[in-house]
């Protein structure tokens, strides 16, 4: 939820921004966007495992993006919902059991696939793939594919200085951005020297506001990394004498006026998140978004196929 003031030039839908203030401008143009396999390829396998990894890498994911938390010995373990039971036959947050505990835990248990016969049927029960930990899945993943970090436990400090120990001994900050929705980890890993950081999602939801509802642009600095949904339920608030008035809104805020903003003091890295559609990543690279987050890298792999063959974009401006 976003607290928008009154009197805003409100265009969250089109993208539209004439006599708004800031002009439209292409980037580069027209790119096929990078692949970013989300939890690994959530839709594909069992998310945030080496099976689901190796899935990604087949399917010729271009980046990997992993969720982390820590087990209770403070060791990074790949794992996303607040309890086990949301993957797993356990229950109980992460952070009560220990990392060799959870490498014992099927992270498969509830992955489901729909047979052509209509039945459901969960695969991995049969055959378990383990939560892995952070190490296991760095050394599963070629050195030449960058590795994308999001951080969902709190506090920060904990998990950013388990996490920086990892990539020391591993050798691997040159290959990682770390992201979160928390602000916190930005404060967490300021100490780290090597460490590659999104910029807050406070700020990108900010600048890309700005440019959709008041046509200001609040340029960031030269190389920002940035990633925002590619469309996102939001609501806008009115503050009146008498109270307040919410108007619901699926907001789309990358825009080719967000992206000219986003360019201003030299290139950003853009990163479209929850791209699930042929339609979507034409759309997305006609704009010149650099990297899409997808569910599934098997169906990306057709849509980059696809779109490569025949990329016109002329009915999109």
């Amino acid at each position: 939820m976003h607290r928008l003031a009154a009197g805003l030039c409100v265009m969250v839908m089109t993208g539209a921004l004439a006599g708004c203030g800031v002009a439209e401008a292409d980037r580069a143009g027209p790119r096929l966007p990078a692949i970013v396999a989300h939890r690994a390829g959530t839709a594909d396998y069992p998310e945030n495992t080496l099976r689901a990894i190796d899935g990604a890498l087949h399917n010729g994911a271009d980046r990997i993006w992993l969720t982390v938390q820590i087990s209770a010995d403070g060791v990074p373990v790949l794992y996303r919902p607040n309890d086990l039971s949301a993957l797993t036959p356990e229950r109980g947050p992460v952070s009560s059991r220990t990392a060799a505990e959870l490498t014992q835990i099927n992270a498969g248990w509830n992955f489901s696939t729909r047979l052509p016969n209509g039945e459901v049927v969960y695969p991995y029960r049969a055959n378990p793939t383990p939560i892995p930990t952070l190490d296991a899945a760095l050394a599963a993943i070629p050195a030449d594919v960058p590795v994308i970090l999001d951080m969902k436990a709190l506090p920060a400090e904990p998990q950013a200085r388990a996490v920086a120990n990892v990539l020391t001994a591993r050798g691997a900050w040159s290959r990682v951005l770390i992201y979160s929705t928390d602000a916190s980890y930005q404060k967490a890993f300021a100490g780290y020297r090597l460490a590659r950081m999104f910029e807050s999602r406070d700020a990108t939801r900010g600048r890309l506001l700005d440019v959709a509802l008041s046509g200001r642009c609040d340029a960031p600095d030269n190389g920002v990394w940035t990633a925002f949904e590619w469309q996102r339920d939001m609501q806008v608030i009115e503050t009146f004498t008498l109270g307040e008035g919410r108007s619901p809104v699926r907001a789309k805020l990358w825009t080719r006026a967000a992206l000219a903003c986003l360019d201003t003091n030299g290139p950003a890295h853009t990163i479209a998140i929850g791209i699930n559609s042929l339609d979507a990543y034409r759309e997305a690279g006609c704009l010149g978004i650099e990297a899409v987050l997808v569910d599934s890298p098997k169906n990306a792999r057709e849509w980059r196929a696809q779109t490569a063959q025949r990329f016109d974009c002329s009915a999109m401006r």
